[in-house]
């Protein structure tokens, strides 16, 4: 009797397993490491992704600010503005365009 096979699928279903909690993503839009995200999220009511662990979710934004609810708390982010200490994450903002805004988050 071979046991070989069943051994190699759990293998492989253990690997994929840890690399996907290890990213901490949930959406196509978060690009994820070990310990940092980039998120972007449309500028719609919405927009919302699972980031680390936590929920990043859109609420508006102008020309330089934009308002997040991350981790059930709203956070306003200015570009250039050091990262904000929320849900025990840094959360900082990349960029605002037309259409989306991108944030990175990190532990």
């Amino acid at each position: 009797m071979n046991t070989a096979a069943p051994r190699i699928a759990a293998l492989f279903t253990s690997a994929a397993l840890g690399l996907a909690l290890l990213a901490g993503c949930s959406n196509d839009n978060v690009d994820c490491n070990l310990d940092q995200c980039t998120v972007t999220l449309e500028r719609s009511t919405s927009a919302s992704a699972s980031v680390l662990g936590v929920e990043a979710k859109f609420v508006s934004a102008d020309a330089n600010t934009v308002t997040l609810e991350v981790a059930g708390e709203q956070i306003q982010l200015t570009k250039g503005q050091q990262a904000v200490d929320v849900g025990g994450l840094q959360v900082s903002l990349d960029s605002i365009t037309a259409d989306a805004v991108g944030i990175q988050v990190s532990r």
